[in-house]
């Protein structure tokens, strides 16, 4: 029989494991394969005959309901979340520290403690609360998403044009769009009038999307799987995505997928699938709470053996019980915890960066690894020129635009700037051949590379001429010619054609090269060579050329192919000021940075050197191509070897890349989980709704605060407010000075219960008198919970923080040496009261003035043990806030021995000026046994961060 319930557990875990596996599968093919994969690959009839609809009028009005019955919404299923009780219940039943605290009030109540209990009930509630607030807000993160969804649309049904809410969109349905408009649904064009989409918040991709109509050929080895085996996102160009800005031109097209079947869906589906991690300073607490339990309740249990053993009163041996459990437990843990982190906070929101879970604060002290999007994140999302060239000269624009030079550093003479002619006839050329044009605000908008070209003039002191120009015709940009040309007047002189675009198209239609208005010699072979092999040299850094000429026009619709070559500008989305000194620092600090993009990989490698990351080769193609590249020093790889890699493979080379090019949202998934395989704690940085599973996977996710999208916002732990990366380093600075001020007052807060637990037991083994009385150990809970601990939480962030390295996943607040320190400050306290105890109680009884010593010594000692768990370089009277605790505490002492009414609450008697004198020895001597402990403990620190910083990471 039991053999049998064996069996079928088994059986039943199979059935689990198989379900389990099916899920996942499940899941791994709805990302892998959506509409917008399968419809890329199929003419605009094959799509039309599919969903049965009219490239004019639409859907007919009779598919409408079936289609709705089958489909569903345009919408996100967002799953109905727990009522606001239970939420709330959670939060106690699911935290054994809270389950500690409350059965500790109960007992404290129980003896009479009122005081104690409602200090205990207090600090439940805020923590409670403050976790109540952390579990509303984290559902937003789903919610934001339909934010995304344009709330009207344009489409075409029965041959009627119609403006409904976005949600009524269905599989079939005509929709149209220009410029502004966002796209409400997944789109298979079937018209594309100089269509440009801006799909960065989904690819990452900062240039906006080139769109036609001619299905994506499938390449050797493809299917339709999605990202996994088809086109990928950026590539799908005759797709519209869900929530992608159209920059340019017009469309339309017949919708292929709506709600969760969409590319942002999928993304939706991914976020629901990643679980809330648990930050480690939360997972430090839960386990200190177990720990501190089992000892309570074993020493609970031993004293009440102890005590029946020696026969004693029932009633005293519950009373020293809970004396202990009281003693043992820190209640006042979560509450000082709580004020620690909130005042992180406050000092993190001045330092730009706004934290919304209070444990990410500490958990960004522990962090090991960023791993960062580029576009809009590490660079500025903006296209700029920094080089312009002519057949005679190369000029960086870089010193004058307070931006990093891809061709490294700059020269000493580079700052005077100085524009030939020539150059200024290829910005002539970018002026004139431009459509883009400044909005109410007067900032120049349109497409990137148009605006680039624009907002150069000034620095070349230079004025938009478009003013004094007369536009006749123009041929715009097409993928086919990879050139756009205008015809006009400037300054009513002659028509002449302007014309910019790819280098090797526009050479083709050049016989000429400019130099001077009077002087354009031939384009001979050798200065085509010289211009394209210069091109080519930009380009390798990562830099967009777009060559510019002028001539004249040519007869009839001929386009004429005797231009005059100008020279060309060449831009890139630069990196944000400061953000090359912020990966420095953090470097310095232990902390390894990682670059994500949907770029291409040229484009991510210039970007990855510029910023200070080590990129030692590039890997383009397969792993077949490269069997052994990522064993011999490659650093950056593409989002499409991610694919060949099983995650074992991935999770044993993650630490040896440091860029990723052509990434997806899953892609990021799996990079930051092959990191969190390997131990390390992930921070992901990014700004855009593609980041926003990885941000949420990420043991911290951190989020642009200008340019983030709502979505990503809501995913993230963390908000830069002012969109700066390099307001991570001060953020990491405070986490680690956070957890160190943790690990400070938590020392105090053991040693002081360790000494009380120490002396109560002790007393009950050997049969003597009670050393401290009821009222007296509550007031050195008090003291140990209060004002003292609470001021070890603010400690000043030592300027020494950051060159010690993250502390490991795995590792413990309670760390070796923190226990060594708790243990010798307990050990301090309770030395020393014995021997005024022994010396007191030497004539065989305990009178009231011997208990009194005895108690005074124990506070004595505590609040020098206090003043000693300071942060090990911080100067004495540096912590303001700690020096007042400890004096006001002082104070308190000597009003509990000396006022009337206190000496009968707890026992005590005045003592002379002579008692006091000897404690106060006794306490400086053990201020001077804690900074012999505190020169030891410098030492032990300063050799371990040089031997972690002589063995580099791993």
């Amino acid at each position: 029989m039991a053999a049998g319930r064996r069996l079928l557990g088994k059986k039943d875990y199979d059935e689990r494991r198989m379900e389990e596996e099916e899920k996942r599968l499940s899941t791994e093919r709805r990302q892998r394969e959506t509409p917008s994969s399968i419809y890329a690959h199929k003419s605009v009839q094959e799509t039309l005959d599919i969903f049965a609809t009219h490239p004019t009028d639409g859907l007919a009005n009779s598919a409408v309901a079936p289609l709705l019955a089958r489909y569903g919404p345009n919408e996100f299923e967002v799953p109905p979340s727990d009522p606001l009780y239970l939420k709330f219940a959670k939060q106690v039943y699911e935290n054994p520290l809270i389950l500690l605290l409350l059965g500790s009030s109960v007992v404290s109540a129980l003896m009479g403690q009122f005081d104690d209990a409602a200090c205990v009930v207090i600090a439940v509630g805020i923590v409670l609360t403050v976790g109540f607030v952390q579990e509303q807000r984290s559902e937003k993160s789903l919610e934001a998403l339909n934010k995304l969804v344009p709330h009207y649309c344009h489409l075409i049904r029965n041959g009627t044009p119609l403006s409904p809410l976005a949600n009524a969109l269905l599989p079939g349905d005509l929709v149209t769009f220009s410029v502004g408009d966002r796209i409400p649904a997944d789109i298979r064009l079937i018209t594309a009038n100089h269509l440009e989409i801006d799909e960065s918040a989904l690819t990452g991709e900062t240039r906006p999307a080139r769109k036609n109509t001619q299905l994506c050929e499938r390449g050797e080895g493809e299917d339709t799987h999605g990202e996994g085996g088809g086109k990928a996102l950026g590539e799908r160009h005759c797709m519209a995505f869900m929530g992608t800005l159209v920059r340019s031109g017009n469309g339309s097209g017949i919708v292929v997928g709506t709600g969760k079947d969409t590319e942002f869906g999928v993304i939706f589906s991914m976020m629901q699938d990643v679980e809330e991690k648990r930050t480690p300073l939360q997972l430090d607490m839960d386990n200190l709470a177990k720990q501190l339990s089992i000892v309570s309740f074993i020493v609970i249990g031993f004293i009440v053996l102890i005590g029946v053993i020696q026969k004693r009163d029932w009633l005293e041996m519950f009373t020293i019980g809970v004396s202990l459990a009281v003693a043992a437990i820190p209640e006042g843990l979560p509450i000082v915890t709580t004020v620690t982190l909130a005042l992180g906070v406050l000092r993190m929101s001045k330092r730009k960066a706004i934290v919304k879970k209070l444990p990410s604060v500490e958990a960004l002290g522990s962090v090991s690894v960023i791993c960062s999007d580029k576009t809009g994140t590490l660079t500025k999302n903006e296209m700029t020129v920094t080089h312009m060239y002519s057949v005679d000269e190369l000029v960086d624009l870089t010193p004058h635009l307070n931006v990093t030079s891809p061709f490294g550093p700059r020269r000493p003479d580079s700052q005077q700037l100085w524009i030939s002619p020539a150059l200024l006839k290829v910005a002539l050329v970018g002026n004139l051949c431009n459509d883009a044009f400044k909005n109410e605000q007067g900032i120049n908008v349109g497409q990137a590379t148009e605006v680039a070209l624009l907002n150069v003039l000034p620095v070349l002191k230079a004025e938009d001429q478009r003013k004094n120009f007369i536009r006749k015709s123009e041929i715009p940009f097409s993928s086919e010619t990879k050139t756009m040309s205008i015809t006009g007047s400037l300054n009513n002189s002659p028509d002449m054609i302007y014309l910019k675009g790819a280098v090797e198209q526009v050479i083709a239609r050049c016989r000429y090269y400019y130099v001077t208005d009077s002087s354009t010699p031939s384009l001979d072979t050798a200065t085509q060579k010289i211009i394209l092999d210069r091109a080519m040299e930009v380009s390798k850094r990562g830099l967009r050329v777009i060559a510019m000429a002028y001539g004249f026009p040519g007869k009839g619709d001929d386009e004429p192919n005797n231009l005059v070559f100008v020279g060309f500008e060449a831009m890139m989305d630069p990196p944000r000021n400061g953000v090359v000194h912020a990966v420095s620092a953090l470097h310095s600090a232990g902390v390894q940075i990682v670059m994500i993009t949907g770029d291409a990989e040229p484009t991510a490698v210039a970007i990855a050197k510029q910023l200070g990351l080590k990129v030692s080769a590039s890997t383009s193609g397969t792993l077949d191509d490269h069997p052994h590249s990522l064993f011999s020093g490659s650093s950056c790889i593409l989002g499409s070897q991610i694919d060949q890699m099983t995650e074992r493979e991935l999770v044993e080379r993650v630490s040896s890349i440091t860029v990723y090019a052509r990434t997806t949202p899953r892609h990021k998934m799996a990079i930051v989980k092959a990191w969190q395989m390997r131990g390390a704690v992930v921070a992901m940085t990014g700004d855009g709704v593609n980041d926003s599973p990885a941000l949420k996977m990420a043991d911290i996710g951190i989020s642009m605060g200008k340019s983030g999208t709502d979505v990503a916002k809501e995913a993230a732990d963390v908000i830069l407010v002012d969109d700066d990366f390099a307001s991570i380093l001060p953020a990491v600075e405070e986490g680690k000075s956070i957890f160190y001020n943790i690990q400070n007052f938590l020392s105090f807060q053991l040693s002081t219960a360790v000494a009380a637990l120490s002396l109560i037991t002790l007393s009950t083994v050997f049969k003597l008198a009670n050393p401290l009385n009821a009222m007296q150990i509550l007031f050195i809970n008090i003291l140990m919970d209060g004002p003292p601990a609470q001021a070890l939480g603010v400690d000043p962030v030592d300027e020494e923080i950051m060159r010690q390295p993250p502390r490991k996943k795995g590792s413990h607040v309670l760390s070796t040496r923190l226990i060594y320190r708790v243990l010798f400050s307990a050990a301090m306290i309770v030395l020393g009261t014995l021997w005024i105890y022994t010396v007191e109680t030497s004539d065989g009884s305990m009178s009231r003035r011997d208990q009194t010593m005895t108690f005074t010594v124990f506070v004595f000692l505590d609040l020098v043990s206090a003043l000693q768990n300071r942060g090990l370089t911080t100067p004495m009277f540096r912590n303001r806030m700690l020096f007042l605790t400890i004096s006001v505490s002082f104070i308190c002492q000597l009003a509990l021995i000396y006022i009337p009414l206190l000496q009968h609450v707890f026992q005590t008697e005045a003592l002379s000026a002579r008692d006091l004198f000897m404690l106060l020895g006794l306490a400086g001597t053990s201020m001077g046994l804690h900074e012999g402990r505190r020169w030891w403990e410098r030492k032990q620190v300063e050799a371990e961060i040089l031997e972690k910083s002589a063995g580099g990471m791993v």
